[in-house]
């Protein structure tokens, strides 16, 4: 397995290591519920250097990702990011990704860990079928990654940073420390504010003495923890936050999976030729209403969970299924995402949620499930 420039760091805190997609990653430390609450409360330190760092760069940097992603990227500014979807052929989601513009002709791909590879092959592909003047720079391995997000993170980071805190969602800025550059972004993955940090791997310790320099992570009231990717998943359903195997997939059509945001099927000059991949699928999916099956935010009755597989129904007869479930923390409510048919969508549709052994009353709900004070 790949570990992270962070392993030793995982270790000495106590992590409890699983492999996720190849790498030795923190599954939980103290455990997922405290350290969910702490995210919520105060603020929590994650390790995401698992995550795919991809370097495009050159001429045609910006024409090439116009057809890699769904979502405009020309009229990016230098120092933004945006979320978009790699699709296939089909309208198949190849993976979700965040797309940075660092300059005119310079962009950075951060994508999910399980498809690394497979976007890899996807750009080489498409590179040699068309006509593009560029440079791609796996970064994975010699760069880390790593995410503070919480209520009282931007107090942390201020103390090292005047600018980072002024940042708006979705803008990153690039930092000096010492004789190297680091990427500071106003991102994350848990519906809370905060920033991910990507640097030099040699850099690392330092860095972390730095954020952590008035931090002691053994004090129980301590304002930021390391957390394990157990209480990420539950952090991001709470924010209703899609996860690539679960509400996106090669076989799932990505107007189905709540991301409309992300998909843009008026953003190209047709009589240029500039149309992203996946974008004639999904205009016909379009024209047709829509897709047959949307994703839903579920809140079930009693305290045990749904989980990924289980079928949803509506008067006796099958209508979708779940694709990611568990108890809320912080609403103390059962809660869930899933697929189900386009006439069961609105608010207040009651359901049924078939887990083998029980049926679950279940009732559509709004999505997000939690949002901050602040959103």
């Amino acid at each position: 397995m790949h570990r992270t420039p962070l392993h030793k760091f995982h270790l000495d805190n106590g992590a409890q290591m699983v492999d996720f997609a190849g790498w030795d990653m923190p599954i939980l430390y103290s455990g997922i519920i405290e350290e969910h609450r702490q995210v919520r409360s105060s603020g929590g330190l994650f390790d995401v250097s698992h995550m795919g760092r991809v370097k495009i760069h050159g001429r045609h940097a910006r024409r090439f990702l116009e057809t890699l992603c769904t979502r405009r990227i020309s009229d990016m500014q230098p120092g933004q990011c945006r979320y978009s979807l790699v699709c296939n052929a089909a309208g198949g989601v190849r993976d979700d990704v965040i797309v940075y513009r660092i300059d005119e002709d310079e962009f950075l791909v951060v994508v999910n860990a399980s498809n690394r590879q497979k976007i890899l092959e996807h750009i080489d592909q498409v590179r040699s079928a068309g006509d593009y003047s560029l440079k791609i720079d796996d970064q994975t391995m010699s760069t880390a990654m790593v995410a503070l997000q919480g209520p009282k993170v931007m107090d942390l980071v201020g103390k090292v940073s005047r600018e980072v805190p002024t940042l708006k969602r979705y803008r990153f800025t690039v930092k000096n420390l010492v004789i190297t550059k680091l990427i500071v972004s106003r991102t994350g993955y848990t519906g809370e504010d905060g920033v991910e940090v990507i640097l030099p791997s040699m850099t690392v310790d330092l860095a972390m003495k730095l954020l952590l320099k008035d931090v002691d992570l053994k004090d129980p009231r301590a304002a930021l923890k390391p957390v394990g990717l157990g209480a990420r998943d539950t952090l991001r359903m709470e924010a209703a936050m899609p996860l690539y195997g679960h509400e996106l997939g090669e076989g799932i059509n990505a107007l189905a999976c709540g991301v409309d945001f992300a998909i843009s099927l008026d953003k190209h000059n047709a009589e240029k030729g500039e149309r992203f991949i996946g974008q004639d699928a999904l205009e016909k999916t379009a024209a047709a209403g829509g897709p047959p099956h949307r994703l839903v935010g579920l809140q079930i009755e009693g305290k045990r969970a749904a989980r990924q597989g289980n079928t949803i129904k509506t008067a006796g007869r099958d209508a979708g299924h779940v694709t990611s479930g568990c108890l809320s923390p912080t609403l103390d409510k059962v809660i869930a995402m899933g697929f189900v048919e386009r006439a069961l969508t609105a608010p207040g549709t009651p359901l049924t949620i078939d887990t083998g052994r029980a049926e679950l009353a279940a009732t559509v709900v709004p999505m997000p499930f939690y949002k901050t004070a602040k959103a």
